[in-house]
């Protein structure tokens, strides 16, 4: 499964989208569903099409994408491209797949609009800090500094026109758990267009892509979740129509908030990768609209690094459709970027 950072948890609005989508099923044809683990989370995928392919042969289609994927992203296999990658100490040009070449190209460029918030060389650092195996601590100055010297996605390079990469630093090492959902739901999209079905609603891991209508023509409507509940209690926090049919993709990004207390001061899990040490705003939760499911996946990774503030600025700058969620001392409150408010892609519901 692809290795998740214990900072991040998505949640899940699988369980609120089923019990709005449900009531409007009954009806023919058929709402064909799969639902299984994978990767380290669940994955629910609901669609419909009159005459459509077997639906036993889309299925199979689905078990093989997620074994793919499994194979290349995966940092719990050692046989996998990346953990190859990462265990290697070579700085030599090596063969690259398309899909992971855009996934680096992806995490670059946001890393680039966020002046370094979004990292996914960023593990050493959650060691360092002992968040990895949940052994808090407080590094020194010099410590943090020796760690960030020696990550950063300008250490990996590519060279698009041979399909190849590298990594500048022997012991780089990347993960793309942080857009692995949105990439995983993108790919087994890709599985249910390739047998024509372009009504669905595809759910990994608590992320999303929407497209079409429900077999009565009823718009789709989801939820995100309430950031405070706990997994286990979900409850729903807004409620949103799809008005899109061509697809909209939703991830969402939150922590339970916790912390820990060190000589005094206290510290939130969430690392900013450009300072080394964890944030100090208030975000909880931000879930990011969009239509390349990878593209939003990291954009929501980011936000809750960069904040509200500074968040909003820059969803501003790029046009991203964000909604954020802040704990002002127990209090929620949320708030909508500029694209977002004005989008005709979806409703918040009031």
């Amino acid at each position: 499964m692809i290795s998740v950072s214990p900072v991040f948890w998505r949640q899940s609005a699988l369980a609120l989208a089923a019990a709005l989508f449900a009531s409007s099923c009954s009806q023919p044809p058929l709402v064909e569903k799969v639902e299984g683990f994978a990767q380290g989370t669940s994955y629910h995928i609901s669609w419909w099409k009159q005459g459509g392919d077997d639906p036993a042969a889309i299925e199979q289609d689905f078990n093989a994408t997620l074994a793919q994927i499994d194979k290349e992203l995966s940092t719990y296999r050692d046989d996998s491209y990346i953990s190859a990658f990462n265990h290697s100490s070579s700085t030599q040009w090596q063969s690259a797949s398309k899909d992971f070449i855009e996934l680096i190209d992806i995490a670059k460029d946001i890393d680039t609009k966020t002046q370094g918030c979004y990292d996914p060389t960023v593990g050493p650092l959650f060691d360092l800090w002992g968040f990895q195996k949940n052994i808090l601590n407080v590094p020194s100055a010099e410590q943090i500094a020796a760690i960030k010297a020696a990550i950063g996605m300008d250490k990996i390079e590519v060279d698009h026109a041979g399909m190849r990469i590298r990594k500048t630093v022997p012991g780089l090492q990347i993960s793309f758990s942080s857009m692995g959902e949105g990439y995983t739901i993108g790919k087994l999209s890709q599985v249910l267009e390739k047998h024509g079905v372009t009504n669905y609603l595809v759910e990994f891991g608590g992320d999303m892509k929407i497209k079409g209508r429900k077999p009565d023509g009823a718009k789709w409507r989801i939820a995100i979740q309430n950031p405070t509940a706990k997994r286990e209690q979900a409850s729903v926090y807004q409620i949103i129509t799809i008005d899109d049919a061509s697809g909209v993709t939703l991830d969402t990004s939150g922590t339970y908030r916790h912390h820990f207390d060190a000589n005094g001061k206290r510290y939130s899990h969430i690392l900013d990768p450009r300072s080394g040490a964890p944030v100090t705003h208030d975000l909880i939760s931000a879930s990011v609209f969009g239509t390349d499911p990878r593209v939003s996946d990291a954009w929501a990774t980011a936000m809750l690094c960069l904040g509200q503030q500074e968040g909003m600025d820059i969803a501003q700058k790029e046009g991203l459709e964000v909604f954020f969620i802040q704990d002002d001392n127990g209090k929620l409150t949320n708030s909508e970027s500029k694209a977002l408010a004005d989008t005709s892609r979806i409703t918040l519901e009031k």
